[in-house]
């Protein structure tokens, strides 16, 4: 009977258990008691103004907080994750994902050094001991004073004047063994990176005369004057007779873009520019933002006149920090002047606003789903595409996302007419398109050419050394022999741009691919299992040609590894991760041919997937 009392006293008259009250003094409440205690330090530890209203000032936060402490603590997390109601594992998940994000503190002076193809080429390794013996402390570690962390980065969109690094994100240029002592020396007498760091030039190399675009004097406000004699829709047609397209790799037309984004029916919609080429080798949007910023924000006041949007963002590469506070000047300059905010250049009812996110550190952010879900304050992954950005994009809603130089020209075609832009070029390809030239030249830097000029122009324009291997676009787009110098810029052939890299002859092919290799191991995201094997698997292969132990099954597997990713990897990182390596042996058959034959009793077994797999599993253990 007592223990159907004890029963009954548990459970109310419904049945479902009664909350045991918490007692004073027993231990269950002195543990809720210390937890809650815990909590409300957290919170009064982190500023309340700072914490995130919602997950879009998640990034924000993160920033500020690693700016203030040197590194992103314990309470931070906790204290983000308490303000936004999700996990403290999903708010260190974003924070993990990021290179420039970090839960240890990486020195007082933090020191990015720049490891590219272009930068290897040019002294890395001689500059990277420097740093070690200037620091002590090897690559990738912080002193034991904790004044120094040195770090490796892929591309800090500087391979004009390699080899460089960013120190607290400041540029430091043409490095050698003497200057990195010197700069090492200065910071320890008690020197601020922002007052010793190096002026960094546009290095304008060649402009078509009267055909150029982009590169010729910009006056503020210049493109906006002519909305007031526009309609959206009549913009939109200028746009669209241009022949204008995304210049960021896609070329996908933008007025039509545009006009997809301004014909959907939700509301509200957003304009991004996409400032986050992360392409080594690629440094042409620095310039723009450097040189003329102002017309980056008024090709996007543009796109939001004729798309019907109220907001914009430049989502700025974490590299080019160093510029944010010229960029914001700008935008403040551009708001005084009404070429932002209300009633833009008098036009009664047109409304719209910029604002800069500053990224984190990820080359798959400039995949446009995966800069959405970075904005938004979340990994950086990329989304399955389901949906085009221009119908679902940012918090869902319809979105424009082009790159600086798209809408720059955008800007330009408004000034100068879409008749101007169209003769820049050839009848199939109108324009131009800017060219970050780099490595064995006398004279890198930024081309502005006309589509129709050939890969020999651009070569002899900057007098390249000898050049055999030519890669366009990054590791991700086209490598070229000099068989190939004849190509065409052009959307009915060289379809590329971006970086335009120069390897002479006594450079090794091998180490490129190697450097390149490394690069999307380093930045593949992890979630597609082919991009995560395929780039650990060809990274073994690729040390086996470099000792010269690679034998004909070794090619089969690169070969095979390569259409795999190409064919399952979900974003465009995993799918052309091998597409440099594959054309190398395509267009250099007899280097690969020559580094199999020191190996020739090794027979070729073909390849198999099994066994391919059983090698990763084995190595990753």
């Amino acid at each position: 009977m007592q223990s159907v009392e004890r029963r009954l006293d548990s459970t109310s008259t419904s049945g479902i258990p009664r909350q045991k009250k918490a007692i004073p003094g027993h231990p269950t409440f002195q543990r809720k008691e210390e937890a809650l205690n815990r909590k409300t330090a957290t919170r009064s530890s982190v500023k309340r103004s700072d914490l995130p209203a919602d997950r879009v000032g998640l990034l924000d936060f993160l920033w500020k907080a690693q700016n203030e402490h040197g590194f992103i603590r314990t309470e931070d997390i906790e204290a983000a994750a308490d303000a936004l109601g999700i996990s403290t594992i999903d708010v260190q998940g974003v924070v993990t994902f990021y290179h420039f994000l970090s839960l240890r503190p990486r020195g007082g002076f933090t020191i990015y050094l720049n490891n590219s193809p272009v930068a290897e080429s040019k002294g890395f390794e001689r500059v990277k001991e420097a740093f070690e013996m200037a620091t002590g402390t090897h690559i990738n570690g912080v002193d034991p004073s904790g004044q120094f962390g040195l770090f490796e980065t892929a591309c800090i969109g500087l391979s004009d004047m390699e080899p460089a690094a960013l120190i607290n994100f400041h540029p430091f240029t043409n490095l050698n063994s003497l200057k990195v002592r010197d700069i090492i020396a200065q910071l320890r007498r008690g020197a601020d990176p922002a007052d010793i760091c190096d002026e960094v030039p546009d290095h304008i190399r060649y402009t078509p005369g009267d055909r150029t675009v982009l590169l010729r004097e910009y006056t503020p406000g210049i493109a906006l004057s002519h909305l007031r004699e526009r309609t959206p829709e009549a913009v939109l047609e200028e746009i669209k007779k241009s022949g204008l397209r995304g210049m960021g790799g896609a070329f996908f037309p933008t007025g039509i873009k545009w006009e997809s984004c301004r014909k959907d029916p939700e509301s509200p919609k957003y304009i991004f520019c996409n400032a986050d080429e992360g392409e080594p080798g690629t440094f042409k949007d620095r310039v723009l933002l450097n040189s003329m910023p102002g017309l980056v924000l008024e090709g996007m006041v543009i796109a939001g006149y004729a798309v019907g949007s109220e907001e914009g963002v430049i989502y700025l590469r974490a590299e080019y920090k160093w510029m944010q506070d010229k960029i914001q000047h700008v935008i403040d300059r551009f708001v005084k002047m009404n070429l932002l905010g209300e009633n833009i250049a008098g036009i009664e009812g047109f409304n719209f606003n910029i604002r800069i996110q500053l990224g984190a550190g990820a080359y798959v952010c400039g995949e446009e789903t995966a800069m959405l879900n970075s904005i938004e304050g979340k990994r950086g992954e990329p989304r399955n595409k389901r949906f085009f950005p221009t119908e679902r994009g940012y918090l869902q809603k319809p979105t424009v996302i082009n790159n600086v130089e798209t809408f720059c020209c955008a800007a330009r075609i408004l000034q100068l007419g879409a008749d101007h832009y169209i003769k820049a070029g050839t009848p199939t390809s109108p324009g131009t398109k800017m060219l970050s030239v780099s490595g064995d030249c006398r004279l890198p830097g930024i081309y502005e050419i006309p589509m129709g000029t050939t890969v020999r122009e651009v070569l002899e324009m900057s007098e390249a050394d000898r050049p055999n291997f030519i890669q366009v676009s990054g590791p991700s787009g086209e490598c070229l022999s000099m068989e190939e110098a004849d190509r065409v810029f052009s959307m009915d052939d060289l379809n590329r741009g971006g970086s335009f890299m120069i390897f002479s002859r006594s450079r090794d092919i091998l180490s490129i691919l190697q450097n390149y290799n490394r690069f999307f191991k380093s930045e593949s995201c992890g979630l597609c299992t082919p991009c995560r094997a395929g780039n650990f698997i060809i990274e073994k292969k690729l040390e086996l040609f470099a000792s010269r132990l690679a034998q004909q099954s070794d090619v089969e597997n690169l070969q095979s590894w390569g259409e795999i990713m190409f064919l399952t990897c979900r974003c465009g990182l995993g799918k052309t991760a091998a597409g440099a390596l594959l054309m190398a042996q395509d267009k250099f058959p007899e280097y690969f041919k020559n580094i199999v034959d020191q190996n020739p009793e090794r027979l070729s077994k073909g390849f198999s997937l099994k066994d391919a797999v059983r090698e990763y599993d084995r190595f990753s253990c």
